[in-house]
């Protein structure tokens, strides 16, 4: 499975229809949904699908097709992100009607081949499950922390400073694992 981190959009044109195709993570999907509609109030359909995964590791997926007929738009975008194996990824396609008619078909080749160019255009990452811990520290090691966190792709999601520092941390199993290990001298785990 893979993912992205930032915004890519790319734009088909088929017979002066544009497609102008947004992949998200799919954290910011509400808010860029709302942006899009904002930013064009003369666009004819907002088609979204998307996939990720909830807090029981479940791939939960889901696509609207926005008032182009049934299952010509929001499914097979869907389906190519399906292909691709995109996880905690959303797109939406805004499309322009362009005067001409493209058919049930025509739709669903430039639905799909918008949000394959878009793909094609973007960097992903592989998924890796994570996992959080809390650890706690003295005053005196919060840099050599800091900077073992920063070697070992170790995000630091809370500070808590207190009689001791405490941290919460997130990091795939493996770095996490080899992090705890590097500085097992001067942590304890809660």
């Amino acid at each position: 499975m893979q993912y992205i981190k930032e915004h890519t959009t790319t734009t088909l044109e088929v017979k002066q229809s544009k497609f102008i195709a947004h992949l998200i993570p799919y954290t910011l999907y509400e808010e860029t949904l709302q942006n899009l509609k904002i930013e064009h109030p003369k666009a004819r359909h907002f088609v979204t699908a998307f996939r990720y995964l909830n807090e029981y590791d479940q791939i939960v997926e889901h696509s609207s097709d926005d008032g182009e007929p049934s299952g010509t738009s929001g499914k097979p975008s869907l389906m190519v992100l399906q292909g691709q194996g995109c996880i905690n990824t959303a797109v939406i396609i805004v499309r322009y009607f362009g005067g001409t008619k493209l058919g049930t078909g025509g739709l669903v080749r430039a639905y799909s081949d918008a949000v394959n160019m878009v793909i094609e255009n973007s960097v992903f990452y592989e998924y890796k499950k994570e996992i959080i811990k809390t650890i706690e520290i003295e005053y005196s090691d919060v840099r050599y922390i800091d900077y073992e966190c920063l070697e070992f792709d170790v995000v630091v999601v809370e500070k808590i400073f207190d009689a001791k520092v405490l941290y919460t941390i997130q990091a795939d199993e493996q770095s996490m694992a080899c992090f705890l290990e590097k500085v097992q001298r001067v942590v304890k785990t809660l």
